[in-house]
């Protein structure tokens, strides 16, 4: 459970140091303190919203996607990638299964699976859960559920800082009998307008094989 519900924090972690201190005021107000003398006020994330909307627009693997990345936890669960502009590699040690990089850019992606089911909500609260604890000021700005070949999921884009620099988050989420999948992206905020398109494409070339799956 510890792993699935690790927030993907971790990955920009690895490419960012995190140079942040979380204060209290006088007042009772928790603040973060930058090594740059700078500092804000934490905001709180976001409340969930009593219904999720449903993005209708139809989510397909790109043509491009080619290199078929398998899962060995959740076996029924693979990623699609294109090859000539994404690399992947094992992870050694931690939450992730795969971490992926654009390559010569500054986007990179994770595959956290795990073998417990978790409905997709409670899997929602617990990474914007751990997503405030890596990064008290995260925000979620975007939500909703979406049908990514042929499988229903959840949409998370969130937005928060480290050592003062902007970085947003894109993943999705999904659960069944064979275990729970986070696919997830990373960029600097200011880079997410030049990448979005192959970040979204990584995504969307998560595959779950319904031969295997029961849900």
């Amino acid at each position: 459970m510890t792993r699935i519900i690790l927030l993907a924090a971790l990955l920009c972690s690895q490419f960012f140091s995190k140079a942040q201190i979380s204060a209290v005021t006088n007042s009772g107000d928790e603040v973060i303190l930058y090594n740059n003398g700078t500092w804000k006020y934490v905001n709180k994330v976001d409340s969930p919203a009593k219904e999720i909307p449903t993005n209708n627009s139809n989510f397909q693997k790109p043509s491009g996607s080619t290199f078929k990345v398998n899962s060995t936890t959740v076996t029924n669960a693979s990623v699609y990638l294109n090859p000539k502009k994404w690399e992947f590699k094992k992870a050694e040690s931690g939450a992730s299964e795969y971490k992926f990089e654009l390559k010569a850019k500054d986007a990179y992606g994770m595959l956290i699976t795990e073998r417990i089911q978790i409905p997709l909500l409670t899997l929602k609260e617990a990474a914007l859960m751990n997503a405030k604890n890596a990064s008290p000021d995260i925000n979620l700005v975007k939500e909703e559920y979406r049908t990514v070949n042929e499988i229903k999921l959840i949409y998370l884009q969130m937005e928060g800082s480290i050592q003062g620099i902007d970085f947003t988050y894109c993943g999705y989420y999904y659960s069944s009998e064979q275990g729970t999948v986070q696919l997830v992206t990373c960029t600097s905020k200011q880079l997410l307008k030049e990448y979005r398109s192959e970040m979204e494409d990584l995504l969307n070339g998560l595959i779950i094989s319904k031969s295997t799956d029961t849900k």
